[in-house]
């Protein structure tokens, strides 16, 4: 492993976990780190200005070709608290819905529900003033309080189809050689398995557990019935974007 892999990952509190592995492993010593959002990510991967990337699952559509590389993701069993619409008044009032720039999977996920799981047509707008909006990550901590309606999308993905989400997974479109992939998954794990050494570095956020939040909210593992929710995912996201 001369050359050094360019990794890119999400500056959000959900990703800590996979930079403490990062960083107090030998896996810094092979790698350029750089720390991104979730579309920067995705851009950067295709443009093969990162060689890995944690990229939101539905930019894996953008990929002719890609590789897995990791045995951990960003996903939830069911509640995620951290991907929501939020509104002031009922989904079943909401007419327009501003996306969020962030994170074209959460966008994705936001239309399926719409359409699939509350069965009802609004206009998706990607700025201005909307009856209800998309919204992602950490600027989504505590404001439940803020919006008397607030929808967990993984919570609806799971009352619609009984599965878990997986909101990023770590892939290149070059196959990386064994050694790196070993060695990058090893780190990985040793920072899914010390969240509670993450927490004491992480800012204190009014109305919201982060603790919980990394430890419950999320499910780091990317197992079948993952991989099987992200396939169905993709399935239909590509139908709703070939309309």
């Amino acid at each position: 492993m001369d050359k050094k892999i360019k990794v890119s990952l999400v500056s959000y509190t959900n990703s800590l976990p996979f930079l403490y592995g990062i960083e107090n492993t030998d896996i810094l010593n092979h790698i350029e780190l750089m720390k991104d959002v979730p579309s920067e990510c995705a851009r950067k991967l295709k443009s093969k200005k990162a060689d890995v990337g944690i990229v939101p699952v539905g930019s894996l559509l953008d990929y002719a070709q890609y590789y897995i590389v990791s045995d951990y993701c960003i996903g939830a069993q069911d509640a995620v608290d951290s991907v929501f619409i939020f509104s002031n008044k009922p989904i079943e009032e909401v007419k327009t819905i501003r996306l969020d720039a962030q994170s074209r999977t959460s966008n994705g996920l936001a239309r399926i529900l719409v359409q699939k799981f509350w069965k009802k047509e609004v206009i998706w707008i990607t700025e201005g003033e909307a009856d209800a909006f998309v919204e992602i990550g950490d600027r989504t901590f505590g404001k439940k309080k803020i919006f008397p309606y607030h929808y967990d999308l993984s919570t609806y993905w799971n009352k619609l189809t009984g599965l878990p989400f997986v909101f990023a997974v770590w892939a290149s479109t070059e196959k990386l050689s064994d050694q790196f992939v070993e060695k990058f998954n090893s780190a990985i794990e040793f920072g899914v398995k010390n969240i509670d050494k993450v927490l004491p570095s992480i800012p204190k956020f009014e109305g919201f557990d982060v603790a919980y939040y990394l430890n419950n909210s999320l499910d780091y593992t990317l197992d079948e019935p993952k991989k099987v929710a992200m396939q169905l995912y993709l399935k239909w996201l590509q139908e709703l974007e070939a309309l």
